[in-house]
């Protein structure tokens, strides 16, 4: 199927707006991605027409609520193939499920267990496990990479014992685009009787995923980093597990019954959802899943690896730029770089593109291990989304090229 990459296009009406005199290109997709009409539209139609808290009312108003955010439940099911709909867990974002699964793990894991991520994890998915290492005398490990920014395996087998009990990795890293053997860290951590939390923040909107053919444990990702809303995101995690943890938090909604002496909790997935939730997001996150459905995983991905194959040869055409991971095997939605010159940082290349209505992520993109790794304080990240076009790349192009001439 070719993708009609005009009309993608007028959906997202941020994108026929100019800034600095620029008309604006936006390759911040790794950041948060734009949002369409559907998806804008659906969240004004609820405030105008059925808002209301949900769960806790008897009237019409707030039983419409509770149906159209239950229907996202059940949207996202089936977008990720989850065997039931209570395994879905409204949260905040990625970094909030990541929380979320840290302190509620806890029952699961006994002091001198082990715990291990990556070298290409985003601090989201680094201190929580430290904040529970800590609390409850555990071993961190980390798996280092090689020069393609790809993680060594052999060393991951080495660092799983007994004592492994949770395995976090992200799918795809947010600062490099590499795409992880997830299906082989997942096998080899479960013949070690250890969980698996897969960071699916980088690969949601790029990637089908399918938690039982993977038969992870966990799966986390944002709303906003797939067209939808900001401040929604959902947990995945198998309902056996989900049982036998403790409630994050405390208050309505995650309760059955509350007396002075003791408190029992309300079922999944309501046991993990404290208090008022994000009602309109998660309603409107159903409309984001709907979008990536209409056009197709299949054809955003072979679309945006066009993209990001484009943006890679023509880096490449261009002297004094280092570019991170460019031989990896696999990548996914993010060309990561730095220009060969001498004291300047990142930011000061994305000024100058900024000023040329470009929009891109500079610094250590919140994975700081991996920028000491890497022997830089950060880089200039590009990083793709559907509407993105090769003629937005050549305007990259010439703007990095005007850096390089103001910079020297």
């Amino acid at each position: 199927m070719e993708i009609d990459l005009k009309y993608i296009r007028s959906q997202f009406p941020i994108l026929t707006q100019t800034v600095n005199q620029k008309p604006l290109i936006y390759l911040d997709n790794a950041a948060t991605t734009q949002k369409p009409f559907p998806v804008l539209e659906a969240e004004d139609i609820y405030y105008k027409t059925i808002n209301s808290n949900v769960h806790r009312g008897v009237h019409t108003l707030s039983q419409l609520s509770t149906i159209e955010m239950e229907a996202t439940r059940g949207a996202v099911k089936e977008f990720i193939n989850a065997k039931k709909d209570y395994e879905i867990i409204f949260t905040k974002g990625t970094t909030d499920g990541i929380n979320l699964l840290a302190s509620s793990i806890e029952p699961l894991v006994n002091k001198g267990d082990e715990i291990i991520i990556s070298t290409l994890e985003h601090h989201s998915n680094i201190v929580p496990w430290q904040f529970l290492a800590e609390r409850k005398g555990l071993i961190l490990k980390v798996i280092p990479i090689d020069e393609n920014g790809e993680l060594l395996l052999n060393e991951f087998e080495k660092l799983i014992t007994e004592k492994t009990k949770i395995v976090a990795i992200n799918h795809i890293s947010n600062a490099l685009g590499v795409v992880n053997s997830i299906e082989h860290i997942i096998k080899k951590a479960h013949e070690a009787q250890a969980f698996v939390l897969i960071d699916g923040a980088q690969a949601i909107s790029h990637k089908k995923i399918d938690v039982q053919k993977l038969n992870v444990d966990f799966y986390v990702f944002s709303a906003h980093k797939m067209y939808g809303p900001t401040g929604v995101g959902i947990l995945y995690g198998k309902e056996k597990l989900l049982e036998r943890m403790k409630p994050y938090q405390g208050g309505g909604e995650m309760i059955k019954e509350v007396t002075f002496e003791k408190t029992t909790y309300a079922d999944l997935p309501f046991k993990f959802e404290a208090g008022t939730p994000n009602i309109a997001g998660n309603i409107v996150l159903k409309k984001a899943i709907e979008f990536i459905q209409n056009i197709g995983l299949e054809n955003i991905e072979k679309y945006e690896n066009s993209i990001l194959k484009y943006i890679t040869k023509k880096l490449e055409e261009l002297d004094g730029i280092t570019t991170y991971a460019k031989n990896s095997t696999s990548k996914t939605g993010v060309v990561s770089f730095n220009l060969d010159i001498n004291n300047i940082h990142s930011s000061d290349v994305g000024f100058i593109l900024d000023k040329q209505g470009i929009a891109v992520r500079t610094g250590h993109h919140c994975a700081q291990p991996l920028m000491r790794h890497l022997g830089v304080t950060g880089t200039v990240r590009a990083s793709v989304a559907i509407y993105n076009t090769k003629e937005e790349i050549d305007l990259l192009i010439e703007g990095i090229t005007l850096a390089q001439k103001m910079l020297q």
